[in-house]
């Protein structure tokens, strides 16, 4: 299905464990469908999801969703005069005296809608609801851009309608007063959560809590997004609730890791199995999603029954492989063409390319174990084939950027000597090693992983993933970058930009868990339904034990590693066999191992076990073979080696001094643009006046809509040359339309000497506006700089710093109508 998407985008009771959970509400159950399990998981104190203990006896992809409410954990009030809060906490009652309003929050995000209870309400009330601390706001096609209505009156119960479907992302809620005749009652506020039942199966933990805590926040994320009868859906609605089959592929991944609900991921398959979105890799996506469905199940049949499905998709990429010029998307990453602004570039043309090789290489291996040896055959031709080609070019070293090296070495095909080029030459700057969008990072540490680089994929997570728990968020985002904890207070209204209003509850950013229980934990099927599988984990970054169970239909597969006491345990499921299992025991010594009591290994000599054999390679005790069981592992170690923390690499970036000016106003002549300038709509919407300095040849100017008013003249607008004052002149960014939050100003340079720019922001109308500043290297797309709130800027302020050779600024609507700039100034 073909897809035009700026288009579409543009218009596109309760049981033991409700006693638990401080705060959550018992009442009004009956509204809606309970929630139908029993509190019987175990406590998961670094878990987000209110309900994590939840399980139920069982659970099918026909289960509808089912509802509990939850009280705030937290509330503020805009005037203590207006609102008596005492009965809040103990009786769930509000006195309301007088106009204001109250922000709840309910300590994390939630799939919900927001309502209460009154029985003498009098005055005029709205509410809101928003994932961050500020009523949201989102893109044209949704139902409300505003997340701000009037509630519904249904008997003595107001609710806050958004949607058809009522559901939200729901962090934070306010109720507004904006008028007061007589004291009145807010009672049983509550926020009505809904959710797919699914059982936390699979888990995960280690030494560190950091990375604990992400696998549970992206399995909370996914699980947020499952609905009734699809899979992926972008929680806060803004015109694009349907399963975006791409976006699907790590969530679908991190759901089976997490839940083991490989109905529901199968039924998705089904449902997007003649889709593509319009987007040549999501095709692709779609065939590695059933690779990962059918080595977690085994379900052949189903492998059987798609086979021409997945062909037609190969085949097409085959067809399109040395000219791929409809892309359409790749990724929100500058690098990649910023989502849907430029996305068949060489470096995303690259990276498809090593995609397709991917997927036919696993495709065909995947068939070969399923005795389809003439298909399998064929893409493995088609494999090499193209792989030799690439080599042949003799640049592919030098051209592939950070992506397109990602995704050639997920390949497995790139040589020790490749992959160590591409490492020196994408993956030791810490800033541009992380991608823009979690997505597109799942890819990147995998790419680490298979380099034997875990403690920079352990590095990279912590930047990415931990970044956006610091934060302050509870689910993962579309899109981040680590400087917005240098600009934003915790749960800030985010930067939106290319990709329009920022989600911060999105599956697609939930493969991590999968890459954590594969790669760390270790676990991994070796053959369909994990009837063969290896365990090795990787202790890197300093992690000293790792402990967790992936979910199959034999049964769950456990490990418990723990370096530092030598003892191990893990157990096989019936049906399966584990082909590989290695003991860490990274630099110790070992003086021996015992098995379930009984010593297999000295260091003076080998002891022999009928059932598997077992040797000692690069700091692990591998045993191959193990059937079906229990097994305790005890190493003794001659001498301790003292394990040292990962050193973490600095961030660098090229640009890291700015300076801010509210003091000049619009009076610019004499202090900015003495070696040239460019003011916009000057004296006419749509007409600049510059005066570019030898050095620039010239600036182009993208996205934004011009702005003109004839306003009075104001000491905060731009005076001409003669510095007398003019009307207001800007070019804006052009909100609320989709995927247009933002304005781009390339800067083509003809030397690569230091120079000083000003920009001139002014909030002329008063709109509250915040904006936020990129800088990218025009050729490489590479972020030069850590990204800069602008705020405050009524009276106009200048954001004053220096760069060197041609340059890309990107403006980005943070908060207010718009995002908006009159002029850039040369020294």
């Amino acid at each position: 299905m073909k897809i035009n998407f700026l288009r579409f985008l543009c218009f596109a009771i309760f049981t033991s464990f409700i006693l638990a959970r401080p705060f959550i509400l018992q009442a009004q159950v009956n509204k809606y469908p309970p929630v139908s399990g029993h509190a019987t998981g175990a406590t998961v104190a670094l878990s987000p999801d209110p309900i994590v203990r939840m399980r139920w006896a069982n659970t099918t992809a026909a289960d509808g969703l089912e509802s509990y409410p939850l009280r705030p954990v937290k509330w503020t009030v805009s005037d203590p005069r207006s609102f008596n809060m005492q009965q809040f906490k103990s009786k769930n009652s509000i006195e309301v005296t007088g106009k204001g309003e109250i922000r709840f929050d309910f300590g994390q995000i939630n799939a919900g809608w927001l309502e209460f209870d009154s029985d003498d309400l009098t005055d005029s009330v709205t509410m809101s609801i928003s994932e961050y601390n500020e009523p949201a706001i989102v893109n044209t096609g949704a139902v409300h851009p505003v997340k701000t209505l009037p509630p519904v009156k249904y008997g003595h119960t107001y609710r806050l309608e958004l949607s058809p479907d009522l559901y939200e992302g729901v962090r934070f809620g306010w109720i507004h007063v904006l008028s007061h005749q007589k004291k009145w009652h807010i009672k049983n506020l509550r926020l009505v959560c809904q959710i797919k039942p699914v059982n936390y199966n699979g888990s995960f933990s280690c030494s560190d809590p950091e990375l604990t805590k992400i696998w549970y926040t992206g399995a909370y994320t996914v699980k947020l997004n499952l609905q009734k009868d699809y899979f992926g859906a972008i929680l806060m609605e803004r015109s694009d609730r349907f399963s975006w089959t791409g976006d699907a592929y790590p969530s679908q991944a991190a759901s089976m890791v997490a839940f083991g609900n490989y109905d529901f991921v199968k039924k998705n398959l089904v449902n997007t199995s003649k889709l593509d979105n319009g987007i040549a890799s999501y095709a692709l996506y779609w065939v590695l999603s059933v690779i990962d469905y059918v080595n977690y199940t085994g379900d052949i049949t189903f492998l059987k029954g798609y086979t021409d499905n997945a062909a037609q998709k190969l085949d097409n990429a085959y067809k399109n492989f040395d000219n791929p010029n409809n892309l359409g998307f790749y990724g929100w990453d500058e690098r990649l063409g910023a989502g849907f602004e430029n996305p068949t570039n060489p470096e995303t043309r690259h990276a498809y390319t090593m995609l397709a090789i991917r997927a036919w290489l696993e495709f065909g291996n995947l068939l070969k174990q399923t005795d389809d040896e003439k298909l399998a055959d064929k893409y493995l031709q088609y494999t090499q084939t193209k792989m030799d080609e690439e080599r042949k070019k003799g640049t592919w070293l030098n051209d592939f950027g950070l992506h397109a090296s990602a995704d050639a070495i997920n390949t497995t095909l790139t040589t020790a000597q490749e992959n160590t080029t591409f490492y020196k030459q994408n993956y030791t700057d810490r800033v541009n090693r992380i991608s823009y969008s979690p997505f597109n990072n799942y890819f990147i540490i995998g790419a680490l992983g298979k380099m034997d680089k875990y403690d920079d994929a352990i590095s990279a997570i912590k930047d990415c993933w931990g970044g956006q728990i610091n934060y302050g968020g509870t689910t993962f985002f579309e899109v981040y970058r680590p400087s917005w904890n240098q600009i934003l207070g915790k749960n800030d209204a985010p930067v939106n930009n290319q990709c329009g209003y920022t989600s911060l509850t999105h599956p697609w950013s939930a493969g991590v868990v999968k890459w954590l229980s594969e790669e760390l934990l270790g676990i991994k099927p070796t053959s369909p339904g994990f009837k063969t599988f290896q365990i090795v984990p990787h202790l890197s970054g300093g992690l000293t034990s790792v402990k967790g169970a992936t979910p199959t239909l034999s049964g769950n597969i456990s490990a418990d590693f723990n370096e530092l006491s030598g003892i191990s345990t893990i157990t096989i499921p019936q049906g399966t066999v584990a082909e590989k299992v290695a003991i860490p025991t990274g630099k110790n010594a070992v003086d021996k191992i015992s098995l379930n009591g009984v010593i297999v290994w000295s260091n003076n000599a080998a002891t022999g076990n009928r059932s598997f054999t077992q040797h000692i390679e690069n700091g692990y005790i591998v045993f191959e073979h193990l059937k079906p069981g229990k097994y305790n592992f005890k190493v003794t170690y001659k001498s301790a080696f003292k394990r040292s923390i990962a050193k973490q690499l600095p961030w660098k970036y090229v640009i890291n001094q700015f300076k801010q000016d509210s003091l000049t106003g619009g009076k610019w002549t004499g202090k900015y643009g003495t070696e040239g300038y460019m003011l916009f709509n000057y004296f006419k919407a749509g007409k600049h006046l510059q005066k570019l300095p030898a050095y620039v040849d010239s600036v182009v100017l993208t996205r934004g809509k011009n702005v003109y008013a004839d306003l009075p003249a104001a000491n905060s607008t731009l005076t001409d040359t003669a510095g007398l004052n003019k009307p207001l002149g800007a070019i804006a960014t052009q909100d609320p339309m989709a995927c247009l939050q933002t304005m781009t100003m390339d800067l083509h340079a003809s030397d690569n000497s230091v120079h000083q720019m000003a920009l001139y922001f002014l909030d002329w109308d008063n709109k509250q506006r915040r904006s936020a500043i990129e800088i990218f290297d025009l050729k490489t797309k590479n972020l030069l700089a850590p990204v800069q709130l602008v705020k405050n800027y009524t009276g106009g302020k200048y954001v004053i710093f220096n760069y060197s050779g041609s340059i890309r600024i990107r403006i980005n609507q943070v908060r207010g109508e718009n995002a908006a700039v009159s002029g850039i100034f040369f020294k």
